[in-house]
């Protein structure tokens, strides 16, 4: 089997594969506005004169806000359920609603909803599988907390397709650091040249794996193309990793 594409800077067969998890390997299949908005309608007799529509779009701004702040990022992923509720909060106090326990409410069955939605790509796992038949080494790369990020592994049984594993949470730094991308390949036994980082975030993902030399394969999973002010130029593109199997 060979992968990659006709570029021939894209076509070596790498000996260690590093993947991001979150809109890489696992999606939600619950739409953020949608989402929001049916959270909001549930609890719309405890926020009484509210406009739902103004409500779901201010907390979809101030969302934007918060996740396109690097320190509130770092801070955000490390602790999830936090991070949803100062945002409904931050919502609920631009709006005038004095309502900070409804706000928390709304907040974690938001949450709880993105959560009951999540479901790997799909044909996600069974390339999974064709790299590990294939003989190639595999690592997975995610940021986030070691609670909530091991329980889509062990939820979605991901570990026995790796060689190893890294979370943030656990690992103590996260992409974009160099140190987690190094340590990955030191795992695996490979050096940067022939490895492949294949993830979502162009700054995370790719940037960070740029630096210390791996291929690079960007998931544009929304198929919008790189932003004109894009942090990194991906050595490839692809909509998902399922893409990856001649």
């Amino acid at each position: 089997m060979v992968f990659g594409n006709s570029n021939p800077a894209g076509s070596f067969q790498p000996k260690a594969v590093l993947l991001d998890l979150d809109r890489t390997i696992l999606t939600s299949t619950a739409a953020h506005e949608e989402t929001c908005r049916k959270v909001c309608e549930q609890f719309a007799s405890q926020i009484q004169g509210t406009d739902i529509d103004r409500l779901v779009r201010t907390v979809r701004e101030i969302s934007d806000w918060y996740w396109n702040d690097p320190e509130l990022n770092k801070q955000g992923r490390l602790n999830m359920p936090a991070a949803r509720r100062y945002i409904f909060s931050i919502a609920f106090d631009r709006l005038g609603i004095d309502a900070a326990l409804v706000a928390h409410k709304l907040a974690d069955s938001y949450g709880a909803e993105r959560e009951k939605a999540m479901a790997p790509y799909p044909q996600a796992i069974d390339t999974l599988k064709h790299f590990r038949n294939c003989g190639y080494r595999l690592a997975l790369l995610t940021n986030g907390s070691a609670k909530t990020q091991r329980g889509k592994i062990e939820r979605f049984d991901l570990a026995p397709h790796f060689d190893c594993i890294l979370v943030e949470g656990e690992f103590g730094v996260g992409k974009p650091d160099e140190r987690i991308f190094l340590h990955a390949l030191e795992q695996l036994n490979a050096t940067a040249q022939e490895a492949w980082m294949v993830g979502d975030d162009l700054t995370r993902d790719i940037a960070g794996a740029q630096r210390v030399g791996i291929f690079t394969i960007w998931v544009d999973w929304e198929g919008s193309g790189l932003p004109r002010s894009t942090p990194a130029q991906p050595d490839r593109i692809i909509r998902t990793i399922a893409e990856l199997l001649s």
